[in-house]
């Protein structure tokens, strides 16, 4: 297939691109500097702007992945970043909708990013695709994100939408932000210890967004997560045991909210999403456990 996708030189996309490559597909990638890329271009990935031809790359794509958005971790929620975070997502949905909608010939399948956080914090509560949204931030940005997609529908390209949770994977993501104090015997729970975290290994993230290109009856929106959800406590004990170090420096929910301000409510609220559609649809995780995903990670 040729595929058009956004946020491939990103944490996932670095991870999705080269299974797809070796699956014999042919990459376009979007990006803001496509010149940092030059020495990866080959016969079959190719990296281009957001200024350049859209029409012209989109006309031969059999399919579109969409994983733009700037990282929402690591950083306190200004009014700047809050806008930054929306419009990096909607934006260029939107733009990529607009452009599906004015082309000739159309892509069969599009997979447009969303969150877990759609939901908001909703404590132990079980949580499959039928659930409403939340009304925090994070769960309006996926909201919007969400619809701006949906325009693509008229121009009849089936639509996917991965609502996904806390990946797995060292170099980024909640993990790495664990791992390095847990190496120095300093890990532990994060907050009260007993939120739901709606976590991912990042193979088995991968799997999930192509699983709509191989599939072509499934559409709509899907929960990208393990079918084991663990809480925060859990997840900092595993992490230990699997490093075999202590897990036992709690870090305070008011410490973290203190550090981080509003951008501490991903990690701090309790999601317990379930990937009921996948498991249906008769997706297999890899890794389902968090003990043997961490094993495999670690």
């Amino acid at each position: 297939m040729n595929i058009l996708i956004t946020g491939g030189t990103g944490f996932i996309g670095s991870e999705l691109c080269p299974i797809l490559l070796q699956e014999g597909h042919f990459l376009t990638i979007i990006t803001r500097s496509p010149q940092k890329h030059a020495d990866e271009q080959a016969k079959n990935q190719q990296f281009i702007s957001w200024d350049d031809d859209l029409t012209a790359a989109m006309n031969n794509a059999d399919a579109v992945i969409n994983l733009a958005g700037e990282n929402i971790f690591g950083q306190r929620w200004t009014d700047e970043v809050k806008k930054r975070i929306h419009n990096s997502r909607v934006e260029t949905t939107q733009q990529l909708a607009e452009v599906i909608q004015e082309v000739e010939n159309p892509p069969e399948v599009m997979v447009s990013g969303s969150a877990a956080g759609y939901y908001g914090g909703r404590g132990s509560d079980v949580l499959t695709e039928e659930e409403p949204p939340g009304d925090d931030f994070l769960a309006q940005v996926c909201v919007d994100w969400e619809k701006a997609a949906q325009p693509v529908q008229e121009a009849g390209v089936r639509l996917a939408i991965p609502r996904i949770g806390i990946v797995m994977e060292q170099g980024g993501g909640a993990l790495q932000k664990m791992l390095t104090p847990t190496k120095f015997f300093l890990g532990g729970p994060i907050g009260r210890g007993t939120q739901f975290v709606p976590w991912i290994h990042r193979h088995d993230l991968c799997r999930g967004l192509i699983f709509p290109l191989e599939n072509e009856h499934f559409e709509g929106p899907y929960n990208v997560c393990a079918p084991n959800p663990v809480t925060m406590e859990t997840l900092a004990n595993t992490l230990g045991d699997v490093l075999n170090r202590p897990s036992a420096f709690r870090v305070p929910e008011f410490a973290l909210k203190i550090a981080l301000g509003e951008a501490a409510k991903p990690i701090l609220e309790s999601l317990r999403a379930t990937p009921k559609h996948l498991q249906e649809a008769g997706f297999t995780f890899k890794f389902p456990h968090i003990g043997e995903a961490l094993s495999e990670i670690i």
